[in-house]
């Protein structure tokens, strides 16, 4: 089985998923298997740099009593002098799960259909399902399913896996985003067919009012930086200040352009719990490795 978007789990395998990371987070060892992926391997295949995901994965498969293998740019012929069916083929062979963090969506699933192995997309340029289950658990540990959530920004990938999460579990959002940059029509279409399909506006005051969370990301996705005027023009009126905010939670899947989508005096208030939702990573795909090695 692969992770390639959030919806490849149904509903109850994504609350089994979230079940083992926050069991796995309480008491790592409860279960007497402090090694579940003892002598195996995650191969992890970077076009993206990042932070975050590199070492969440690879802390975690070291916590698991695995290894993780980071395959950047300079170091793997993804697409480029070999077909990514072949690099697919030949990496299964050697590994016991493949995560890639890749621009284009299609690679990944074409490294999907091509493995032998679990495939687990780290990030695209369409869907970032990994930061789903990390911000599923948090709102989970902090306010339970039964609450409310405002988006505010653009409707990027983390946007959308994330809407495709909330109607899995039942949450309410409302996702504000100015013209042109709203969630794919197909992604609220399959979120319909989930659970709900998220409220959209162009008016972010509206978006939150009601709202107990607001959740933002970068305005400037890496790769889009000779936009970055145009997106800055468009987004105005869409930053997170404290006269904003109020007393409501603020959630940010980071890194930040602090001053742009959000000031530095929010992300450093008591009202923002981004830094839960970074640990979170670990916890949640920790408790996604283990649960795909025992499908």
């Amino acid at each position: 089985m692969n992770f390639v978007d959030v919806d490849d789990l149904t509903t109850d395998e994504l609350h089994a998923v979230l079940d083992r990371a926050a069991q796995i987070k309480a008491a790592p060892t409860d279960d007497g298997d402090e090694r579940p992926l003892a002598d195996q391997t995650l191969a992890m295949i970077f076009e993206k740099p990042s932070t975050r995901t590199r070492v969440s994965f690879e802390t975690g498969m070291t916590q698991l009593g695995g290894h993780a293998i980071f395959l950047g740019p300079d170091d793997i012929h993804l697409g480029h002098g070999e077909p990514i069916k072949d690099t697919a083929r030949a990496v299964a062979r050697y590994a016991d799960f493949i995560m890639a963090r890749v621009f284009d969506h299609s690679d990944v699933t074409e490294l999907a259909e091509y493995a032998t192995v679990p495939v687990v997309n780290g990030l695209t340029d369409d869907a970032h399902p990994c930061q789903t289950l990390a911000d599923l658990l948090t709102i989970r540990e902090n306010f339970g399913f039964d609450t409310s959530v405002a988006w505010v920004g653009d409707g990027n990938n983390v946007c959308q896996s994330f809407v495709l999460g909330a109607a899995m579990v039942g949450l309410d959002v409302t996702v504000a985003t100015p013209p042109g940059y709203g969630v794919d029509d197909d992604v609220l279409a399959r979120a319909a067919e989930l659970g709900t399909a998220p409220a959209t506006t162009h008016d972010p005051a509206a978006a939150v009012e009601g709202a107990d969370v607001i959740y933002t990301d970068v305005w400037v996705s890496m790769g889009q930086e000779t936009e970055r005027e145009e997106k800055l023009a468009a987004f105005e009126g869409f930053q997170l200040t404290e006269a904003f905010v109020g007393d409501r939670t603020v959630m940010h899947c980071l890194p930040a352009h602090r001053g742009e989508e959000i000031t530095d005096d929010v992300l450093e208030s008591d009202s923002a719990i981004v830094w839960e939702q970074a640990e979170n990573r670990l916890h949640a795909q920790k408790g996604l490795l283990v649960w795909l090695a025992q499908q």
